[in-house]
């Protein structure tokens, strides 16, 4: 197995060496992994995206967060270029994708990966077979080459022994996992994770918390994590973008976020909402 992957499941790099790699990787400051300039959507009569401005440094976790329906993951589904801007550029390691075709398009594909939120695996397929879906689209058809891969993703997923159930046959959190696996199995530089833990309970929401965690830590790779689940948002992300009303009003460290004054963004954290119940908001009469 690559060393990367077989460390991932080892607890964090002692202090020396995670100082050697963050020296040998590039910061923010030699340039993004990706970014986003002026971004423009609208669906119907409904303007979603209204000049969305983001920059995500090279290894670096983003949470994304904000209301539901805000347009977070429209957000995501630019960045691999499965919904086109009406305005904006997208830059990844130094591309702009707006105007790609999509065999361009499929280069920058094999350096992004996406867990998407319902996890999309493929019903007909078994776990191995759709952990091994990225490398056969990408036309590996070398049986031994794809055995060895997948059983490297069921070792770093915790899955080993699972690999003919059928997907109706996992739990939540299970398939969690293989959308994961299935979404690093090329070795992307780069994961998009749309609202990882939704419908999982807190003990499930934690491991794959943990999970996103450590293949920062072991692969180097760049996250972007769309949540409204402020625990999950504190757990994984080096800094959270808040997004309202189709901008990016905040962007900041956690403990920013934690401590700014804005009555907008604590409105969000205490989940307060706009409007105050009363009785008579509910046809009850004082």
């Amino acid at each position: 197995m690559n060393d990367s992957l077989r460390n991932l499941n080892q607890g964090p790099l002692p202090p020396e060496t995670a100082a050697a790699t963050t020296a040998a990787s590039p910061d923010r400051q030699n340039g993004s992994m990706i970014a986003v300039h002026g971004l423009v959507k609208t669906i119907g009569a409904q303007e979603i995206l209204r000049g969305v401005d983001l920059d995500v440094g090279r290894g670096e976790t983003l949470a994304i967060i904000g209301r539901s329906g805000g347009g977070k993951s429209v957000l995501l589904k630019h960045l691999i270029g499965l919904m086109r801007p009406d305005a904006g550029e997208i830059w990844i390691e130094g591309q702009n994708i707006i105007d790609m075709s999509e065999r361009n398009l499929a280069s920058i594909r094999q350096k992004v990966g996406i867990l998407f939120q319902g996890s999309a695996l493929f019903d007909s397929m078994t776990v191995a077979e759709n952990i091994a879906f990225p490398l056969r689209e990408a036309g590996e058809r070398d049986p031994t080459v794809l055995r060895k891969r997948v059983s490297e993703m069921l070792e770093v997923m915790e899955l080993q022994g699972q690999e003919e159930k059928m997907p109706v046959n996992l739990s939540g959190g299970m398939k969690k996992r293989v959308g994961l696996a299935r979404s690093i199995i090329r070795q992307p530089s780069c994961i998009l994770y749309d609202e990882p833990t939704s419908g999982l309970d807190p003990v499930v929401s934690d491991s794959i918390n943990r999970l996103i965690r450590r293949l920062q830590q072991r692969l180097g790779v760049t996250g972007i994590v769309v949540t409204h689940d402020m625990k999950n948002a504190f757990h994984v992300a080096d800094r959270i973008a808040y997004l309202h009303e189709g901008k990016i009003y905040f962007q900041g460290a956690p403990e920013e976020l934690r401590q700014s004054p804005d009555h907008i963004l604590q409105d969000f954290l205490l989940g307060r909402s706009d409007e105050q119940l009363t009785p008579k908001a509910f046809g009850v009469e004082n």
